[in-house]
């Protein structure tokens, strides 16, 4: 089967989720024969072809400047995405189906599918309204809604990682539930697995004594986040626990004004704003940290927790979003009330004062990242949503 997908991000391109979950699913996919082209713009290095991981991988040269607003760039782009998936097109032959990844790329991928009559499949990581919390801020909020709503209308199926975003979608955009497919994000442990037997001693030092307590925040500064509630939560835990050490690692549009929140509470000391940290350093951190929050007050899926638990890190969440799903509190984690200070100290307290609960939490969050989360597990499911969609379109008028 050959599939046109389209996305916004791929490596090195990785601004969050959806980025991540590309990376991971192309080349599981290619590993079930299927055969995989995917069209994405070269925000980062050189456009061009090359094969990865048995995955055709197409960098188009796109517009960098000059757009009055975000929509207006995406929109752009997509002009330049589609002409050169054209090209491909005509270049290979004929596709079985479009896969495309949220609204960002959604223009390209409806304009192929008018064009060449394809069928269109769609997969929804997030929307703008819930980023918004139920609100559309402005003009550009509007727009990107209307254009979501414009993908899942004109999708021969729609797939959500979670029940959460099944909900939003019929909510927000009155998509019928038989067109729904719930496939979740995954998690390939080999990263962490590679780290087991490596001395991470040295490297913990950097950012912890050896008696100091270790909680990790890992993801972009961003409000919805809720990185300001894991701040304010810093006096309370270590007032309980005064050994512990707080590394906040990402960065975003809010990461000065936690910095400036930092110093404000006198807790230079205690909380280290790392920034961007690599894939490397990242993977490192999990694995010596004593405990990964999320305090999340919008996340619709929630990758993050998996990369904690494939880490074998106890995690403290927000129950709210896909949070809630992938995380079940006492059993493979502890999830706190969003936007809740003392809640969100009490999940950190809980898990730092009581390690043996904590490691009873970790290998149940294993085993599930090792079945439930797996990769190619994922794949399966989304090749037999390729076939149904392949076997209806050869017994459908266009």
């Amino acid at each position: 089967m050959r599939v046109l997908m389209l996305s916004w991000e791929f490596p090195p391109h990785v601004v969050g989720g959806l980025g991540k979950h590309v990376a991971e699913l192309v080349p599981a996919l290619a590993r079930h024969n299927m055969d995989i082209h995917l069209v994405t713009p070269a925000h980062q290095g050189q456009p061009g072809e090359e094969v990865i991981e048995g995955v055709t991988v197409h960098r188009v040269a796109v517009p960098t400047a000059g757009f009055p607003d975000f929509y207006t760039q995406a929109v752009q782009t997509n002009r330049a995405l589609q002409r050169h998936a054209e090209h491909i097109i005509t270049r290979e032959g004929a596709f079985d189906l479009i896969h495309n990844h949220d609204w960002l790329t959604s223009f390209a991928a409806e304009g192929l599918k008018q064009t060449y009559k394809l069928p269109l499949l769609s997969t929804i990581h997030a929307t703008e309204r819930g980023r918004g919390r139920g609100y559309l801020s402005g003009e550009q909020a509007r727009k990107i809604n209307d254009a979501e709503w414009r993908l899942t209308y004109e999708s021969w199926r729609v797939i959500c990682t979670t029940h959460y975003m099944v909900g939003e979608v019929q909510e927000y955009f009155g998509t019928p539930p038989d067109k729904i497919d719930i496939v979740p994000n995954g998690i390939d442990p080999a990263p962490f697995q590679a780290l087991e037997y490596i001395d991470l001693g040295n490297f913990r030092r950097q950012y912890a004594a050896p008696d100091e307590k270790l909680v990790l925040y890992v993801g972009r500064i961003v409000h919805e986040k809720g990185v300001e509630i894991l701040v304010r939560s810093a006096p309370e835990v270590l007032n309980a626990v005064p050994q512990a050490k707080f590394v906040i690692a990402g960065k975003g549009p809010d990461l000065q004004r936690m910095r400036d929140l930092v110093e404000s509470l006198h807790l230079w000391e205690k909380i280290l704003m790392a920034g961007f940290i690599s894939d490397d350093e990242r993977n490192r951190l999990y694995k010596v940290a004593d405990c990964a929050v999320f305090p999340s007050l919008y996340e619709p899926f929630g990758i993050v927790a998996l990369e904690a638990m494939a880490a074998r890190t106890p995690v403290v969440v927000s129950e709210v979003g896909g949070l809630r799903e992938v995380v079940r509190h006492a059993e493979t984690g502890i999830t706190i009330y969003p936007n809740n200070v003392d809640s969100c100290a009490w999940g950190i307290v809980h898990t730092l004062q009581h390690p043996q609960w904590a490691q009873q939490r970790v290998e149940n969050a294993y085993q599930e990242v090792l079945t439930v989360y797996n990769w190619d597990t994922i794949a399966q499911q989304t090749i037999q949503i390729y076939q149904r969609i392949v076997d209806e379109r050869a017994h459908t008028a266009w």
